[in-house]
């Protein structure tokens, strides 16, 4: 909606009612419906593609993290702070080697 073309998420609190997150092998999607302590939240945003990792905490305190997925839902809040990488753009390339779409950093 901004055309952010580089940022970085510095900081992400809040909580959820409801969280989709991938795990480490890239496959499997795993949905909580329970309200959750948004602990943590890092990674990149632009245009092009958004890549964001997620830390959550129970009721019980117990942590828990991943990818995040679409279909989160924000409870109360979700206070993000962005720095915006001016003269910088995040595009994408396919890595052969992994399969993934990889970040690339071009500069502007």
């Amino acid at each position: 909606e901004n055309r952010i073309d580089a940022g970085v998420i510095l900081c992400g609190v809040g909580c959820v009612s409801r969280a989709r997150l991938r795990d480490a092998s890239g496959v499997t999607v795993r949905s909580l419906d329970e309200p959750c302590e948004i602990v943590s939240m890092t990674g990149t945003v632009s245009a092009a593609r958004c890549h964001v990792h997620l830390a959550l905490s129970r009721e019980d305190l117990s942590t828990l993290g991943g990818h995040l997925m679409e279909g989160c839902i924000i409870n109360t809040t979700c206070e993000l702070v962005l720095g915006i990488l001016d003269g910088w753009r995040f595009g994408v390339e396919q890595d052969a080697r992994t399969g993934y779409d990889e970040i690339v950093f071009q500069e502007v």
